[in-house]
């Protein structure tokens, strides 16, 4: 099999996992399984790993080299999305060797809970600034009791954590869009959608039970 019928397929892996998928004329990098939440309407928790026909259960965190690989020519899509089914700040320095690896005319958009400065434990939106252009965050819900009882995070001040890296990332990507599901319960997509606007970002509501 040649490399370019590897890459169209979304596999590039000695083991066989899906490192890169494509949808919607995107190419979204599989970068990590690991999460910072433990979300109730996330389908790995309920066992289920397809997205889109994808199967995106990984043996092992891939290496920047594989994932650059599997992306291929990445002027062949729209944008390269970090997504999966994990959260991709949790492999901050693979993200951004990535991202860098990435021709400046393409688009680059990170997919996030939010929480990257929690984990971090420090500011990692300068990070991200000249990498990545786009960043859709999962807001979930609009209140700290709502997204507590659905995102079931491990770690405190998750919230309010999630609320400050909005405001820091506003400093450095302008492009930023605040994601919340609309039908899971108790969430207030209006209510949602009036935080995004107070902090003039953009955004975005999802179905439930959609990924992808």
């Amino acid at each position: 099999m040649s490399n370019s019928n590897k890459w169209s397929s979304g596999v590039h892996s000695r083991s066989g996992d899906i490192l890169t998928y494509n949808l919607h004329g995107n190419c979204y990098v599989n970068l990590t399984n690991r999460c910072t939440l433990k979300c109730n309407f996330c389908p790995k928790f309920n066992k289920i790993w397809d997205v889109q026909g994808y199967n995106l259960k990984l043996c092992a965190d891939p290496s920047v080299d594989d994932i650059v690989a599997a992306i291929g020519d990445p002027t062949r899509y729209n944008e390269v999305v970090f997504c999966g089914l994990g959260e991709p700040t949790m492999r901050l320095s693979a993200l951004l060797e990535v991202a860098e690896a990435i021709p400046e005319q393409i688009r680059v958009r990170l997919n996030t809970d939010g929480l990257g400065n929690l984990v971090q434990g420090m500011d990692i939106t300068p990070e991200l600034a000249g990498k990545v252009d786009a960043i859709s965050v999962s807001l979930n819900a609009q209140s700290e009791d709502v997204y507590n009882r659905h995102c079931r995070p491990p770690l405190t001040g998750t919230y309010p954590a999630l609320l400050d890296f909005i405001e820091c990332a506003k400093q450095y990507i302008d492009d930023i869009t605040l994601t919340a599901i609309d039908g899971l319960e108790g969430v207030d997509i209006n209510a949602c959608r009036e935080i995004a606007d107070d902090y003039g970002v953009k955004f975005r509501p999802r179905e439930l039970d959609k990924v992808g």
